[in-house]
């Protein structure tokens, strides 16, 4: 299983829009195309930065892929950023799970 550490950093004024976008469309994507959003957080003393962990079911780059060419994605996003790009800048990791989360419960 391949996990997604990702972190927006939205343009001024747009950090509301863009988590109305997640709320009302891009969650629900995201599970189409075999993505699950296991958290979403704000770093304490920012207020304009997200970040979320997605957990893919297949390849990471299939599946952003196909999620980029869906026509609702792309609706979405276009009837979002009519005043202009919500996120300034996009960070990506990919990340493999190692054992020692569940040996350290063990203790």
């Amino acid at each position: 299983m391949t996990y997604e550490l990702r972190t927006y950093t939205a343009n001024p004024g747009k950090m509301d829009a863009l988590v109305e976008r997640f709320r009302s469309s891009t969650i629900d994507l995201l599970i189409e195309h075999n993505m699950k959003s296991l958290g979403y957080w704000t770093p304490v003393g920012t207020d304009d930065v997200l970040v979320y962990l997605l957990e893919h079911d297949g390849d990471p780059k299939a599946n952003w892929a196909a999620f980029g060419a869906d026509p609702r994605w792309t609706e979405a996003k276009a009837s979002s950023e009519t005043d202009g790009a919500l996120a300034a800048r996009i960070d990506s990791v990919l990340l493999e799970a190692t054992d020692l989360y569940p040996v350290a419960q063990a203790r």
